[in-house]
């Protein structure tokens, strides 16, 4: 089989007609020739680091929305679906994914639970990681996202790094905020990459201590504008990563947009494809065709080089994507779950004092970032109660665990969620997933919170009273058991329905998601209490005087 076009040659860095002559799913040979047709063919885009999970959808429903995107593989970190299931989850995401011809790379998760300050379904010790890394499903040790323990030599910790060096797989970092030396001291352990910099100058930090920096566009967490000038500055270093995207987004675009944005912003094409395209296969050591003789034929034929309109994704010397449609079909999505917990009342949700008036601690949510801050705010106290000020902004948010009935709701108060009425409320929450709610008052996020547990997991609004709103997601409270673009729609309108409420929040619940992610400081809530990032322990919710 021969395919002709415009071959873009990221290695020897120039643009030439070729023949591509595919045999057995391979390439065979790349010919120049006098001419080819006005298309352009370049290796598929690689996303370097994703969470399939919080596209709530399962891999093979997320392939046939990614594959028409120009991607043919990511770099997958199943930590989300370990937090509820254990191995079993691990496992679940592998088998699932080869039901469809998309490359899932999955790794094995190093932190489950993320910290000791929370309840998760599972414990992956450091024994059951090396049973995983031992496994030739298992590319890489997932992000090391418990960095103390790394900078204080934790024998746990350091147990599961030493077993990824041990069969010859690379680290992944997580360590927001690590700036010089103590970057560099994080880097020394043997960790390779790191996707959570908020500013360039962390990443120049960290490129100098050996790391390599994935430069993420997610639905929450957005640092591409503070980071895109590595691609001019160190382009062998850098690559680009979603690692959370909504199922709203994923129908619009995944890696492509990155692509199209930096080479709108006049970064070099080479350079970018190289971080689109090469330097994930070749960090990570992926069987992934970079339209070298003897590599599967892995590539994409797009249209120009402006616009990047996508023409056709092929894998393995198939046309898995074409005209912006998979070619290949649904396969059914099984159901696995842990859920335990009963029905709540609004009196659990309650937050009493003795006091006339006091201060609180409160987390301050930041548009497109993970990270928040610690804002110390004088309380609104009615009749004994310390209740949400919509007036300036300051909700109650409660965290219910999820697998165990009967526990206590872990409350706190949360600024830039903006809603005015009702309550939010999901099972996707970072990293435990247990039930994670904000509101205007007890009763609706009571109502927010009832409606998950009765169906074993998903998102909810609460409007008005009654008007409940759910979006059930079944597999492991996490992802949907529809095709994508089902569930895109069915996203697409409980978003709305949030909006609704008065939140500007572009990704209401992306963001809810990540107020309990306590490894991300300053100021986060688990199902155990309100936690300060900064010194990696719990506060208390009233500022002493």
């Amino acid at each position: 089989m021969l395919i002709s076009g415009q071959f873009v040659d990221i290695f020897n860095r120039r643009i030439y007609p070729a023949d591509i002559q595919i045999d057995n799913g391979r390439i065979a040979a790349v010919i120049e020739v006098a001419a080819a047709p006005d298309r352009y063919i370049m290796p598929g885009f690689v996303d370097a680091h994703i969470h399939i999970e919080s596209s709530m959808l399962a891999p093979s429903a997320f392939a046939r929305l990614a594959v028409a995107h120009g991607t043919v593989a990511t770099v997958s970190d199943p930590h989300e679906i370990a937090n509820v299931c254990g191995l079993q989850g691990v496992r679940y995401m592998i088998e699932n994914s080869k039901t469809v011809p998309f490359k899932f790379f999955f790794g094995a998760p190093s932190c489950v639970p993320a910290t000791g300050f929370e309840t998760a379904g599972a414990t992956l010790n450091a024994d059951a990681v090396a049973e995983l890394l031992a496994d030739n499903d298992i590319w890489y040790l997932s992000e090391m996202m418990n960095y103390p323990g790394v900078l204080h030599n934790d024998p746990e910790i350091m147990a599961k790094i030493h077993a990824a060096h041990k069969v010859g797989k690379p680290v992944d970092g997580h360590a927001p905020g690590l700036r010089g030396d103590t970057a560099a001291a994080y880097a020394s352990a043997g960790i390779s990459t790191d996707h959570e910099c908020f500013s360039l100058e962390e990443a120049l930090d960290k490129i100098a201590a050996g790391m390599h920096i994935l430069i993420r566009e997610g639905s929450a967490a957005k640092n591409y504008e503070a980071l895109c000038e590595l691609l001019r500055l160190h382009p062998e270093r850098v690559m680009f990563c979603s690692d959370d995207k909504h199922p709203d987004e994923l129908v619009v675009n995944h890696i492509n947009s990155l692509v199209s944005r930096s080479l709108a912003k006049g970064y070099d094409l080479f350079d970018v494809l190289r971080a689109a395209c090469i330097n994930p296969v070749l960090h990570y050591k992926l069987p992934v065709g970079l339209l070298r003789a003897g590599d599967p034929a892995d590539f994409i034929i797009v249209e120009n080089l402006s616009g990047l309109k996508i023409l056709e994704t092929w894998i393995d010397g198939k046309p898995e994507a074409v005209n912006g449609m998979a070619q290949f079909g649904e396969v059914p999505v099984p159901i696995i779950n842990n859920f335990n917990t009963n029905a709540r009342k609004p009196t659990d949700f309650m937050v009493k004092t003795n006091k006339a008036e006091c201060t609180i601690r409160v987390i301050e949510a930041i548009e497109g970032q993970l990270i928040t801050n610690c804002l110390e705010l004088p309380a609104r106290i009615v009749d004994g109660e310390i209740l949400s000020d919509t007036s300036r902004d300051i909700l109650k948010i409660a965290v219910v665990n999820r697998y165990q009935p009967d526990t206590p709701v872990s409350v706190g108060f949360i600024k830039n969620i903006g809603i005015k009425k009702g309550a939010l409320a999901s099972t996707v929450g970072h990293d435990c997933h247990n039930i994670i709610a904000v509101g205007v008052d007890d009763e609706s996020i009571c109502a927010a919170v009832n409606a998950l547990i009765a169906a074993k997991g998903g998102i909810s609004v609460v409007q008005d009273g009654d008007n409940v709103s759910c979006m059930p997601l079944p597999v492991a409270g996490l992802m949907s058991d529809k095709d994508g673009w089902q569930t895109a729609r069915d996203y697409t309108e409980i978003d709305r329905k949030a909006k609704e409420l008065g939140t500007p929040l572009n990704a209401p619940f992306m963001t809810l998601s990540f107020m309990a992610l306590l490894v991300i400081p300053s100021l986060k809530l688990s199902d155990k209490g309100l936690f300060d990032g900064g010194t990696f322990r719990f506060t208390d919710l009233v500022v002493e005087d």
